[in-house]
């Protein structure tokens, strides 16, 4: 409910008093405010349904505001309100009741008045302490700033450099020049290239059987055709030196695939499928299944020495070869 003062009701009743007094109660007469304001009720004869109903506030804040029971009213501007309005219907100073309220009820949030015949003083040594600290500081503050100004103000010293002493010319010579070199070789410039078997063929007249058979020659002496990789020489018969790869043909002739220097082999079949591939390192051999159908792939022929039945037959016609032909010539020689 909200609190209107201008409805409040001057209740009056009779001047005397229940105690045959003529006057009511002084308001500073008894301990607190609230107890003055019932002490001036019940002077009057006046219940507290009669103040409710006069200021309409509820009889719980009325009692509460008697017995000062600021926790159970609400908030402090509403207190002050239901004060001024109980001093109203009495038909008492509202001013002096509300200055008594905040007199014996001081604001949390108010600064607290000094006392009365107090006065507040400090040190006066403090003081005399603060400003000698200050004027500390500042002398620093200036002695610092002077030396700064002086040495940018002072002149550098001029440093002269001593250099060694001046070298006499020695008398000219006569510097004899050689031949002038050629022109360097271009560094980028690859090697020209020579086709395995191309020399063995120039010089049989062109035959690739002719060919053939000066390279299996070369080949059982352990010469390197020209323009071939440097690798291991190929003796007449096998000789393992290092893994060999694939299980010994049954009912079939043996055909191994040594290589000479470090290359890749890889094996197919008529199909395409891959059976073998691998990079063999040098002395690395390689033992062909008996299946027909079947074909090397390799980069450099001369690079693979062929053994037909544990015997040199010579090295792989071409980067791509039938491996039944690597056969033939061991059957014809027989």
């Amino acid at each position: 409910m909200r609190l209107d003062l201008g409805g409040v009701t001057v209740l009056h009743s009779t001047p005397e008093g229940a105690d045959g007094a003529d006057q009511p109660p002084a308001l500073d007469s008894v301990a607190d405010i609230g107890a003055a304001l019932k002490a001036v009720r019940e002077f009057r004869g006046l219940s507290i349904e009669a103040i409710a109903d006069a200021t309409r506030v509820r009889q719980a804040y009325l009692l509460a505001i008697e017995d000062m029971r600021l926790d159970d009213l609400p908030s402090r501007p509403f207190v002050i309100g239901y004060l001024r309005a109980y001093a109203h219907a009495l038909n008492i100073d509202e001013a002096a009741v509300v200055s008594r309220f905040r007199v014996e009820h001081v604001e949390a949030s108010e600064p607290l008045r000094e006392p009365l015949g107090v006065r507040s003083h400090q040190d006066p040594r403090l003081g005399v302490i603060i400003i000698v600290g200050l004027l500390i500081i500042a002398t620093i503050v200036m002695w610092n700033v002077a030396r700064r100004a002086m040495r940018h103000i002072a002149p550098r010293p001029v440093l002269i450099a001593v250099g060694p002493a001046p070298i006499q010319a020695a008398a000219p010579t006569r510097v004899s020049l050689g031949e002038p070199l050629p022109a360097p070789v271009e560094s980028n410039s690859p090697a020209p290239y020579i086709t395995p078997g191309l020399a063995d063929a120039a010089a049989a007249g062109g035959g690739a059987d002719a060919a053939g058979n000066a390279a299996r020659a070369r080949a059982a002496a352990g010469i390197v055709a020209p323009g071939a990789p440097v690798g291991l020489a190929s003796p007449a018969t096998f000789q393992p030196r290092g893994n060999v790869f694939g299980n010994a043909p049954i009912g079939g002739p043996s055909v191994v695939l040594q290589a000479r220097h470090s290359g890749t082999l890889v094996v197919r079949g008529a199909d395409g499928k891959v059976y073998f591939a691998r990079q063999l390192a040098a002395g690395e051999a390689y033992r062909v299944p008996v299946l027909s159908g079947l074909s090397a792939d390799v980069a450099d022929p001369a690079g693979f020495t062929v053994y037909v039945d544990g015997v040199l037959s010579g090295t792989l016609p071409g980067a791509i070869t039938a491996l039944s032909r690597l056969v033939v010539p061991a059957v014809t020689a027989q």
